[in-house]
């Protein structure tokens, strides 16, 4: 699936984020948006995954020759956000099974699997996510996200509350997860983009 952008623009009050935005985002690419922090990055991100309308312009996704309607949009994407919340009541696997209810998991894998990549102590399978450090929080957004079978994928500063470890973690399960699918990435850190080929700096379109 690919995303098209034309002449795409968002404003708060008056003061316009980014403007004139005319930019492809091709299947099977990965793609970083760039820029310091509060310049924009998670607002276009946003705006792709139709979570916000944008001011201006249009924004068209494109599969398999045909446009997609607005609407379907979420059946395609997988996100992992600061803004996107788990539900923090459920266990970890009352949340795994309640995403993949909605989702279906990246072919080849099943739900013992994904446990497995979580890498963490067999005594919070049942544990509320709430009681989960915000590290182990990140892991389990990263893998929902990652593991959905979803043509496009979305990682907003992916490795926010993550350490050292964590950030070999997530470079492993996107490097095994982003095969085929186009991932797009908002962050100011190298490390979560490294291996995006087309970087677009938000800060062009001011």
């Amino acid at each position: 699936m690919n995303i098209i952008l034309q002449d795409i623009g968002r404003r708060y009050n008056r003061e316009w984020i980014f403007r004139n935005l005319n930019y492809e985002f091709i299947s099977g690419n990965g793609y970083a948006v760039l820029g310091p922090n509060g310049s924009g990055k998670s607002t276009l991100v946003k705006l792709l995954t139709s979570s916000l309308s944008p001011s201006e312009g249009l924004i068209r996704y494109h599969k398999d020759g045909e446009d997609v309607e607005l609407d379907q949009i979420y059946q395609h994407i997988g996100i992992a956000a600061p803004y996107v919340d788990l539900i923090e009541e459920f266990t970890l696997l009352e949340s795994l099974d309640f995403h993949f209810r909605f989702k279906t998991i990246l072919p080849g894998y099943d739900r013992q699997d994904l446990i497995h990549k979580l890498d963490f102590p067999g005594t919070v399978r049942n544990r509320a996510i709430k009681f989960f450090s915000s590290g182990m929080k990140q892991r389990l957004k990263l893998l929902l996200a990652c593991y959905s079978d979803t043509r496009i994928l979305f990682l907003d500063e992916p490795t926010s509350n993550l350490d050292r470890q964590g950030e070999q973690w997530y470079q492993g399960i996107v490097e095994e997860s982003r095969k085929g699918r186009l991932v797009i990435v908002g962050s100011n850190q190298e490390q979560e983009y490294a291996w995006c080929e087309h970087h677009l700096q938000i800060l062009d379109y001011k």
